[in-house]
């Protein structure tokens, strides 16, 4: 969690400073009065108040805010719709010039997957598996590559010959090795390293 210690003449204006610092509403934290201080007589023997105000860990809203600062640094609106489940935590992008972020093969989307998950995931809260999705683009990236595992396999069995696919990410691969994990006429086995790493699709000896 993230917090801060603040000092001030008085408790309000301290916990006034803090919210300031954390850029967060009274509702979003907690806040634990070190030292309430004193007036003192005549300002002599005046004492700061100092508090101490911690942010409640909010993933949804921890994504939301590292996205759209994000968004605008490139000059992009965004949208961003955030649920989290468990262990998961699912975020949905809209709005315009979503291509830019969803870059050539999902590269962009899964690069900012990434630095969403590590600003979700500081600190000492749970893990959450983060998922990042623009444009139903994750659901129409399966469906390709579910049709094309499936059209290679049957390539690979009419010729006899092994055929090596194109590096993909480990989510891709995924997909490729679920969709024909139930073929007995063929294996499949990754090569390489990422981000180079690459699928082989080959007939069962």
């Amino acid at each position: 969690m993230s917090f801060v210690e603040k000092m001030a003449k008085t408790v309000e204006e301290a916990v006034q400073d803090a919210l300031a610092h954390l850029k967060a509403n009274r509702d979003d934290v907690d806040v634990e009065i070190l030292d309430a201080g004193t007036k003192g007589i005549l300002g002599i023997g005046a004492k700061p108040a100092r508090v101490k105000v911690t942010l409640h860990y909010n993933p949804e809203k921890i994504a939301q805010d590292f996205i759209k600062e994000m968004g605008v640094a490139m000059g992009i609106a965004i949208d961003v719709k955030a649920t989290a489940a468990d262990k998961q935590l699912d975020i949905v992008m809209s709005g315009e010039n979503m291509g830019v972020l969803i870059g050539k093969r999902g590269q962009t989307l899964d690069n900012l997957q990434y630095l969403v998950s590590l600003a979700v995931n500081k600190g000492t809260a749970p893990f959450l598996n983060v998922s990042l999705d623009a444009e139903d683009y994750r659901q129409r990236r399966k469906e390709s590559l579910e049709k094309l595992a499936l059209s290679i396999a049957r390539k690979v069995k009419t010729t006899k010959r092994s055929v090596k696919l194109e590096p993909m990410s480990t989510f891709e691969r995924r997909i490729i090795h679920a969709a024909l994990q139930g073929d007995r006429g063929i294996t499949t086995h990754s090569e390489g390293k990422d981000p180079y790493r690459n699928i082989v699709i080959a007939p069962k000896r």
